[in-house]
């Protein structure tokens, strides 16, 4: 792969960055040492596992980081169909994504804090500070709304004939049901790779004439 070879470059980038995604999500939350309690009072387990968290925070963050290139690359699977479609859901995908990321800082306050403060005093704190209007609205809807908007592009990318029609389905479930550990990370992560691996593997076996195909007429159209 040519670095000065665009249209095969972004191919690959796109989909390699869908395939590694969810490999590095399910890591963070492997590493979490609060998600695998799986549930019950985690107060001071962060101040008690530092360096866990603080990998496991990074890694979360990447994950989110890597499935811009990815949505992106979906985006531009559907510019002969619903291009309106795919830019509204694409974008708010892309926006939600973003605000994901930046929540990942949340982890690295609340070990601080559970180590510096009595456990459930620093813990408490943290929830203050993540019960913030400008956090909840700011960052936190937008994050879960762009969750939902993953999930409208990849029925876009369904209808399109882009994408299989589970694929969308599996990448949120898996999202949302990974960090229910153990069983939950095991299924949810399978289903996350699924879904967003069918897609990613469907843009790097593409040809590289296919990828930068035009629509006929150079004009696209919205059905």
């Amino acid at each position: 792969m040519s670095l000065s070879d665009p249209i095969r470059f972004r191919r690959l980038a796109a989909g390699a960055c869908l395939i590694a995604a969810p490999v590095l999500y399910v890591a963070g939350v492997v590493l979490d040492p609060a998600l695998r309690l799986g549930g019950g009072d985690t107060a001071g387990v962060y101040g008690r596992h530092l360096e866990q968290v603080s990998i496991s925070a990074a890694v979360l963050h990447w994950s989110w980081v890597l499935l811009i290139p990815g949505i992106i690359g979906m985006i531009h699977l559907v510019r002969h169909r619903a291009v309106l479609l795919g830019h509204v859901t694409g974008g708010i995908a892309l926006l939600g994504v973003v605000n994901f990321s930046a929540l990942m800082l949340g982890d690295y306050f609340y070990a601080r804090l559970e180590r510096s403060l009595p456990p459930a005093e620093g813990a408490a704190l943290a929830d203050q500070a993540f019960a913030d209007p400008g956090l909840v609205f700011g960052f936190q809807i937008p994050g879960f709304a762009g969750i939902l908007g993953l999930f409208a592009l990849g029925l876009v990318l369904a209808y399109c004939r882009k994408a299989p029609w589970w694929a969308p389905f599996a990448m949120v479930l898996g999202i949302f049901g990974a960090p229910v550990f153990p069983v939950g990370t095991v299924v949810g992560g399978l289903l996350y790779l699924a879904g967003a691996g069918v897609i990613g593997l469907r843009i790097v076996r593409m040809s590289d004439a296919e990828w930068a195909a035009q629509p006929e007429g150079n004009l696209a159209r919205t059905r």
